[in-house]
């Protein structure tokens, strides 16, 4: 039996391209989270000030004021935050459904991708769409309403979203600088991940830097994301150059 083939140069048309823009800006499309947190944070209205420190992120989408897990929560502008919450999954789903596995397979420098990479840009979609509806059930289902569900989508976010970028690491290991970002924000992450799990969630240390090391896990995902989205669409850009010279000449 004949082994798979690499994906030929030049195996993306107008159409392919186009598509594979919108899921780029969608994926890059989650840094808005950053200004919706300043924003929100802005209109604090606990009893002490919001601390980044240890207020986790989900502090600022609280539906309730009053006490939680200890800390004084009061955000008058949550809707923002959840909403920013569901836009920020939704642009990390479409990235998932619109990105082909080719794309992503090749880091869009539209060389031939052996089938190893080709099938874990497969992964990396589904990830990226779980990632999605994790983020998404953030927003929906703030942490004082229905718990579980918002720190299940949390979880998903967190996990998937670091797994994603190491396999983009591996992928797109001598094809692209990127891929070094995407390795230091996954370390980063897993690293904060641990941290945070082991003691806040297991051990509940008193003065636990909770809001800062949940950040350190949030944020290199989110930054990972957004160089994955640039990386797509500045190579699907070049590529649609090329063909118009090409065409031209």
């Amino acid at each position: 039996m004949n082994a798979p083939r690499s994906i030929p140069d030049r195996a993306f048309d107008t159409r392919s391209t186009t598509k594979a823009l919108f899921g780029a800006w969608s994926v890059i499309s989650v840094l808005q989270i950053f200004l919706a947190e300043f924003v929100v944070s802005l209109a604090w209205a606990g009893r002490s000030a919001y601390s980044p420190i240890f207020n986790v992120i989900s502090d600022l989408g609280a539906a309730h004021c009053g006490i939680y897990n200890g800390r004084s929560v009061c955000s008058p502008l949550n809707w923002v935050m959840n909403g920013s919450f569901v836009l920020q999954g939704l642009g990390m789903l479409l990235g998932g459904l619109l990105l082909s596995s080719t794309l992503l397979g090749v880091a869009a420098h539209f060389h031939g991708a052996e089938p190893p990479q080709l099938r874990a840009a497969h992964w990396v979609r589904g990830f990226l769409v779980v990632c999605g509806i994790g983020v998404m059930a953030v927003g929906i289902f703030p942490e004082d309403t229905i718990g579980p569900l918002h720190y299940l989508g949390a979880a998903l976010f967190f996990v998937c979203g670091s797994i994603a970028q190491f396999l983009l690491w591996w992928i797109w290991y001598r094809r692209s600088w990127s891929s070094w970002i995407l390795l230091l924000s996954g370390i980063v992450a897993v690293v904060a991940t641990i941290l945070f799990t082991v003691f806040s969630l297991w051990l509940d240390v008193p003065g636990f830097p909770g809001g800062l090391v949940e950040r350190l896990i949030v944020y290199p995902v989110v930054i990972g994301f957004a160089v994955v989205g640039m990386t797509v669409a500045r190579g699907v850009r070049a590529e649609r150059k090329a063909q118009a010279a090409q065409a031209s000449g």
